[in-house]
């Protein structure tokens, strides 16, 4: 077909590596996993009452707005660029600004432009500050929230991301990488890093007024149902695009995501069917984002029958930990940030060291399943590493920020509601 055009252009296609399938693809997975903190904000704004409905929503949106100008100017040179001080733990200021980063391929994918891999990534930065919302969701003062997100963003995130996915000229650049632990679209990076930070936030800002004295039922189950839905049809573009090509490791991504998933909603209904009695919407929801959740870092490396067991032991562990939480009278994890995300990230990433098989990705590792035990001791060490991390880090973080701005809102406010006394504004008129 190329013989058909003129030298010239032949010269220009046979010189150009980018391809245009790929990036297609991976620029709609980036828009696929943007749609995801607007589906976060739907399934979080159905879980809280009524009158925090706006204010639950406005953390999510208000997110894209910061990271999306904190990512271009710092964040991704930090995360992604060129190791700083050969450590492996953070990257130099070497893409500041986005200098260096433009239409040619880089280390990360030889098929798209950088620019799109950047774009792409961003979008995980996005939704994970937005996860960890959940948990201190109808009492945390606005201001401090931004101030928060910022510090959380540079000081956890993007180190997290550059200690797993940096690469160099000669392979992996982070020290994670270089252990060998594998993470193919953020199981670490992503859930448990929001999920232990979910923990420490809710342990410091306290319990909600009424909590474990009056009913927090959810005001809007159809929000949570449509949150959930638009979740699962964003994360195709999470998992799958992490590819970051049209080939068939996207597909097989694709449909372990949605076996585990599936698998996932199906095993959390069950349990909370034979211990709570009754089968419930918001429980099958809930499993099918903790079904997504697991799958995560397994999904460029596991077959579908392997995705049938991360998933099914996603819904019965998830569910089990928030039914565990909600016995503690003194951490209130609002909206189980820390079951869903925490625990469903921990299970997927040490499920990969177990399953992770070479026949799905020549690139990645077999698992202990598949004759290679110490995979599973890489996973183990690098999400226990993470989880003290994020943890430590936010805890500290957000005890600087309770001694100089103060995290939580007035009792007074409190009660009013937060969309009111935060942002002025009504969801429902009476």
């Amino acid at each position: 077909m190329l013989e058909q055009f003129p030298i010239r252009v032949q010269a220009l296609f046979q010189d150009n590596p980018i391809n245009a399938g790929d990036t297609a693809w991976v620029l709609a997975s980036a828009a696929l996993v943007l749609l995801m903190t607007p589906a976060l904000a739907f399934f979080y704004g159905g879980l809280v009452g009524r009158k925090n409905v706006l204010s639950t929503i406005m953390h999510s949106f208000v997110i894209i707005c910061i990271i999306s100008v904190q990512w271009v100017l710092w964040g991704y040179t930090l995360a992604f660029g060129p190791d700083m001080g050969g450590m492996g733990i953070i990257g130099g200021l070497d893409w500041f600004g986005l200098n260096g980063v433009g239409g040619g391929p880089s280390v990360y994918a030889a098929t798209i432009p950088h620019e799109a891999f950047m774009i792409f990534q961003a979008m995980f930065a996005v939704i994970t500050p937005a996860l960890i919302s959940g948990a201190f969701a109808e009492r945390m003062k606005f201001k401090t929230f931004l101030v928060f997100t910022v510090l959380w963003a540079t000081l956890v995130y993007d180190p997290v991301a550059h200690w797993v996915w940096a690469l160099g000229p000669d392979g992996a650049a982070g020290w994670v990488g270089k252990l060998g632990a594998i993470d193919f679209a953020g199981g670490t990076v992503v859930h448990i890093n929001a999920g232990l930070a979910a923990l420490a936030a809710a342990m410091i800002i306290k319990p909600r007024l009424g909590y474990g004295k009056e009913p927090k039922e959810p005001h809007n189950i159809p929000f949570v149902v449509l949150g959930a839905g638009l979740l699962w049809f964003g994360w195709f573009g999470f998992n799958a695009g992490s590819a970051l090509a049209g080939n068939a490791l996207a597909a097989n991504a694709f449909v372990v995501t949605n076996t585990a998933t599936a698998a996932a909603g199906l095993a959390w209904m069950t349990m909370a069917w034979m211990m709570g009695g009754s089968p419930g919407v918001v429980g099958i929801a809930s499993g099918a984002v903790a079904g997504l959740v697991a799958i995560t870092p397994a999904s460029g490396y596991v077959t579908p029958m392997a995705s049938v067991i991360i998933g099914l032991g996603a819904g019965a562990f998830c569910y089990l930990a928030a039914r565990i939480r909600a016995g503690w009278k003194s951490v209130d994890d609002a909206l189980d940030v820390f079951a869903v995300h925490g625990v469903g990230g921990i299970w997927g990433a040490l499920a990969t060291g177990l399953f992770a098989t070479v026949a799905i990705n020549a690139a990645g590792k077999d698992g202990l399943f598949y004759g290679n035990p110490s995979q599973f001791v890489n996973q183990l060490i690098a999400v226990a590493v993470t989880a003290v991390y994020s943890f430590v880090v936010t805890y500290i973080l957000l005890w600087v920020l309770d001694k100089t701005m103060g995290l939580r809102v007035k009792t007074e406010e409190e009660e009013v509601g937060l969309d009111i006394t935060q942002h002025g504004e009504k969801a429902y008129v009476e």
